[in-house]
């Protein structure tokens, strides 16, 4: 049985100014459609991505901002960081670590975001993190 997550649902204060963030970041709008005086709903995709996140009006009853260490994969920490210095993001200095280099960025309401280069070990070990040769 496949079980695929497709959808995360990021709580914010502000749509308008939490798209243009994501946008800046480097996500697809994928849909930005107002349903009712309530709701709105607001899809946008990471590059490369099978999983994307909804931030809107109506969606959750979640706190903006209480969303910690979403994680995404990245190739190079040290090229992502660069680039998204470059788009005038916040993102913290690369954190070595022996199962990966992070980097971590945080969105307007505060919703901390990590991404990790995975260590060379686990190019071809099924994505599961293990170090084959432990």
């Amino acid at each position: 049985m496949d079980m695929k997550l497709e959808l995360v649902a990021v709580p914010v204060s502000d749509v308008d100014r939490a798209k243009d963030f994501y946008v800046r970041v480097g996500f697809a709008a994928d849909h930005d459609h107002t349903v009712s005086d309530d709701v709105r709903f607001v899809q946008l995709t990471p590059p490369g991505s099978s999983c994307s996140i909804a931030i809107g009006k109506g969606l959750t009853e979640m706190a903006p901002g209480s969303l910690d260490n979403l994680q995404m994969v990245v190739a190079d920490a040290a090229a992502t960081r660069a680039e998204l210095a470059g788009r005038g993001v916040a993102v913290s200095e690369v954190d070595e670590q022996p199962w990966g280099r992070f980097v971590h960025f945080a969105d307007p309401d505060g919703n901390r975001w990590a991404l990790q280069e995975l260590p060379a070990w686990s190019t071809g070990a099924g994505g599961d993190g293990v170090d084959p040769n432990a």
